[in-house]
């Protein structure tokens, strides 16, 4: 079955919207608007190589790729895309990856570049041994972990699913802060007060860690504020704020998806470290989430410890790299 190439996300946004909410790998950053501010950010010196697959005017499939310099990729970047990988109706996956091959090799592709694939991608369970089969070289290797926590329903439950050392410590930093009288946590939503505030977020993430500063710069800042923008008008965010004393000293962004809360970014106020203010309010969002009747707490990528003392078990994120021989 002929596959259509499309040179725009929103030409095919409806399409695609339908397909994904199907999809084993249905996740936010497949979404046809995060893929859109990556590409307006990133794609430049990129061409767009993605293709549908349609059956009865029906997407079956999407590959949502970029070229450059002879390697294609999946549409981001494992520093923007916690999660990646080929949007495919379930059963459909033996014809997509042979019409994947086909048309890459008709390009003279010299290298495909698959990121961030989760363990339980369609990817990694169809794609190596076709592309062996057909003479291509397969590499594939663990790139990072995403931990996260499934939610039971109440608070008290999820405090029973920790082990008894890092309930005591959440409990004995919790009395700690509840012990001071002024401070308050709240959460904003709403598109306008989102981008007011924002500055105070990355005022906080920078403050929190040498690293992140160094990461953000001018143009990931304006992926990162385009895609809060973006992510606002599909009421999708939820930023969270720590006051203390009258100062502000964590703030923390979230993204609700279908069931999942994902912990996207967060930063906090070095002077008031002795309150664990990151981490409680990291729980804080956490308990929320219990409370919005949500089933998982995604951590998203990263090994960082307080992942681990707030109950995350791991989920291994995979890259794989198809050459010819």
């Amino acid at each position: 079955m002929p596959s259509i190439p499309f040179g725009s996300f929103q030409e095919i946004q409806q399409k695609w919207e339908n397909l994904l909410s199907v999809c084993p790998a249905d996740t936010l950053y497949l979404t046809p608007q995060w893929q859109e501010v990556w590409w307006e950010t990133f794609g430049d010196g990129r061409e767009m190589a993605g293709f549908l697959i349609e059956e009865s005017e029906e997407v079956m499939a999407i590959a949502s790729l970029s070229r450059q310099n002879g390697v294609v990729s999946l549409m981001g970047s494992p520093e923007t895309f916690d999660y990646n990988d080929f949007m495919i109706r379930p059963g459909y996956e033996s014809i997509f990856f042979p019409e994947l091959l086909h048309r890459l090799a008709k390009t003279e592709f010299g290298t495909l570049q698959l990121y961030s694939l989760r363990e339980s991608s369609p990817t990694l369970q169809h794609l190596p041994d076709l592309a062996k089969q057909q003479g291509y070289s397969v590499e594939i290797s663990e790139e990072d972990v995403a931990p996260g926590v499934a939610l039971p329903a109440s608070w008290d439950d999820y405090l029973a699913v920790l082990s008894k050392k890092d309930r005591h410590e959440l409990r004995r930093k919790f009395r700690r802060l509840e012990a001071m009288d002024t401070w308050k946590w709240y959460c904003i939503s709403d598109e306008d007060q989102v981008a007011a505030r924002l500055d105070d977020f990355l005022t906080l993430m920078r403050m929190s860690d040498t690293e992140k500063a160094e990461f953000m710069t001018p143009r990931q800042e304006g992926f990162f504020r385009d895609m809060a923008r973006r992510m606002s008008q599909l009421g999708l965010i939820k930023l969270f704020f720590m006051e203390l004393e009258g100062n502000l000293v964590a703030s923390s962004i979230c993204f609700d998806y279908g069931s999942s809360r994902l912990l996207y970014n967060s930063g906090y106020h070095p002077d008031y470290s002795y309150y664990s203010v990151g981490l409680l309010l990291h729980a804080l969002c956490l308990r929320d989430a219990i409370e919005q009747g949500k089933e998982y707490f995604d951590f998203l990528r990263g090994s960082e410890p307080y992942k681990y003392h707030l109950g995350g078990q791991n989920q291994i994120l995979y890259q794989m790299v198809v050459k010819q021989s």
